[in-house]
């Protein structure tokens, strides 16, 4: 809490409670910003925000005098940064910051590292923020910079001074990252995403390197050197270059690993030393995850030894390669696979342990990419023994119309289409038999459906543990 004359040159000591973007959340002593969004003017919302209690008004146009202070800047989304880290004391400068980067992946190595970081740590992601124990939701990956400083202050304040995130690509295309200067930054993978933001896959290319411009001079840029885009954010990289992949020069390399139904042994390679690693976590891509996390606390100065015997306590990810719990007669797994590379990993892996069928329940979000689908429901039909098409976020675009582009052109006759998604996936584990492998993707643990403009509660999670419950 500041007082207002402290944030600007301004006589007036009124105490200021936070801050604030959106008018239907500001609360009595909130400073209310007047930020440019990409389809609202938020200086259209300035008298809800007062009649909600907004103690003052940040602007970047000539308005109407109001009942409360009015103060005038150049650009309101850049003044948002400074405002917020001014109001919260710079808590990115008093942390350990280690962002994430990557088109999948990321959620998955920012909580591996979340987690064998111990208690004094924290995350925000995908899959909310995290500190001490306590879980909340977020609606976005990397929040607008008012709710994001105000986490960071909050972990710093609960004894969390190391924080991991994920850097989302919209997050950089939006400038909230821009001040934030990191420790150790992370490279995970980059394929085609978000182009319906980025336009080109050059430009989302471009956003995920300003993560590794940002990495301090003493700290760590570690890069997947099996990445196609390796070479570009090595030449950009800042602070000490660290690699790991399947080479003999990588910092940390992957010299072997075979893939279990319920567990993968790998053999890293570190300072002219092999270690075999028994990790909880399924799949050849969680291979690479794992590597990139155990090369994240080697960096931070974790001894190898210390860092195996923290694996063996690994939870699974929620939503990430997810089995769930409720039935042992089949596997039925919860992941957030949405596109065509994250699907042919996945169902790739499935297939190498599968002793039964696949049955995969997946959709794409509407106004999205529409021309990632029918590689998205190529790879499902052709991995999948069966695959049920349904809805995922379709916001205005119609869902049969989804489900049209994700079959294509494809002859193949192994599916059917159930709109309703609580209904797909009952209908999935209805046909389950001994030994099958459940595939529910697209959505992991959101807890949300977007249709049209609206945010309804929904949770894929929720609805498989209901199947077993009535």
């Amino acid at each position: 809490m500041k007082k207002l004359s402290e944030l600007y040159d301004i006589s007036d000591d009124r105490e200021i409670q936070g801050i604030k973007i959106n008018s239907k959340e500001v609360e009595p002593g909130d400073i209310f910003v007047c930020t440019m969004g990409v389809t609202a003017d938020r200086h259209d919302f300035i008298d809800e925000a007062i009649n909600n209690g907004a103690s003052a008004i940040i602007v970047s146009k000539d308005i109407s005098p109001k009942s409360v202070p009015v103060i005038k800047v150049k650009d309101t989304n850049q003044e948002l940064r400074n405002l917020c880290a001014k109001f919260y004391d710079y808590p990115y400068k008093k942390a350990y910051m280690i962002g994430v980067t990557g088109t999948n992946g990321k959620t998955t190595v920012a909580e591996i590292i979340y987690q064998l970081l111990g208690n004094n740590a924290a995350y925000i992601g995908t899959n909310g923020r995290k500190y001490k124990n306590k879980h909340f939701s977020m609606r976005n990956t990397t929040p607008d910079v008012d709710r994001l400083y105000k986490y960071f202050n909050e972990f710093l304040t609960n004894g969390c001074p190391t924080i991991c995130m994920e850097a989302s690509s919209e997050a950089f295309f939006r400038h909230r990252l821009d001040d934030i200067k990191y420790d150790i930054a992370i490279l995970t993978n980059v394929t085609k995403d978000h182009l319906n933001i980025h336009k080109t896959l050059e430009n989302y290319v471009n956003c995920k390197k300003e993560l590794f411009k940002q990495v301090k001079d003493s700290g760590f840029s570690i890069l997947n050197s099996n990445d196609l885009y390796y070479e570009k954010f090595k030449a950009i990289a800042k602070g000490h270059i660290v690699t790991y992949g399947y080479k003999e020069d990588d910092t940390l390399m992957i010299k072997d690993y075979a893939l279990k139904r319920n567990e993968t042994i790998i053999t890293f390679k570190y300072q002219n030393s092999d270690y075999k690693v028994t990790s909880p976590l399924l799949g050849s891509f969680n291979v690479e995850n794992l590597a990139a996390s155990l090369l994240t606390l080697l960096c931070k100065g974790f001894s190898f030894n210390e860092i195996i015997s923290r694996i063996k306590d690994l939870k699974q990810i929620e939503g990430r390669m997810e089995i769930m719990p409720f039935t042992n007669q089949y596997t039925v797994i919860l992941d957030y696979a949405h596109t065509e590379d994250a699907l042919t990993n996945i169902l790739t892996f499935l297939n190498s342990v599968k002793e039964g069928k696949i049955i995969t329940v997946t959709g794409s979000a509407g106004g999205r990419e529409k021309e990632k689908r029918p590689f998205m429901g190529k790879v499902v039909l052709e991995k999948s023994d069966y695959v049920i098409f349904t809805m995922d976020d379709p916001r205005y675009e119609d869902p049969n119309q989804i489900i049209d582009d994700l079959i294509g052109t494809s002859k193949k006759t192994n599916y059917e289409r159930i709109i309703d998604r609580k209904e797909a996936i009952y209908k999935a584990l209805s046909l389950a038999k001994t030994k099958d492998i459940i595939l529910i993707a697209g959505k992991g643990r959101d807890d949300y459906m977007a249709i049209e403009d609206k945010y309804l509660p929904y949770n894929d999670y929720d609805v498989i543990k209901s199947f077993y419950e009535h």
